[in-house]
């Protein structure tokens, strides 16, 4: 049994979709204890992204680090969801005054610490910036 044309391109669009939402995803976690200490214990770039579902910064910093995601393909680091509503403990921890905080680490130091930054270019100085701290310290 063969499918008509039209099912196959919406077959194929539907896998498409899938894949790039998938890998979209895979860009952002959940924040753990365990995964934030294997993170910076590699030497890898960390940004902790304190964030709530209704807050309107938070979606503006996506769109900000997707946008920075897609012209850097090149750039590695990782972004750990704090969840300014659930994870409470967390965001005393980091001393979040609010959802929309950002804290960089480049391995184990912090490097940035920022409240509502939404602007591509500060959000980008500060990952480069971070980047190549990392880089340095891992060859």
């Amino acid at each position: 049994m063969s499918l008509s044309p039209f099912k196959q391109l919406f077959a194929l669009l539907t896998l498409m979709f899938c894949l790039v939402s998938t890998a979209t995803a895979a860009d952002k976690e959940p924040f753990t204890e365990e995964r934030f200490n294997e993170l910076r214990a590699a030497g890898e770039v960390v940004l902790i992204d304190v964030f709530a579902d209704w807050c309107p910064t938070c979606a503006k910093q996506q769109k900000v680090l997707q946008e920075y995601r897609e012209n850097n393909p090149d750039k590695k680091f990782h972004v750990l969801i704090v969840d300014f509503d659930a994870d409470k403990d967390w965001v005393r921890h980091f001393r979040a005054p609010r959802q929309s905080t950002l804290v960089l680490f480049a391995g184990d130091k912090q490097t940035w610490f920022s409240v509502a930054e939404t602007r591509l270019e500060v959000i980008a100085d500060k990952i480069d910036q971070a980047v190549a701290q990392a880089s340095k310290g891992n060859s």
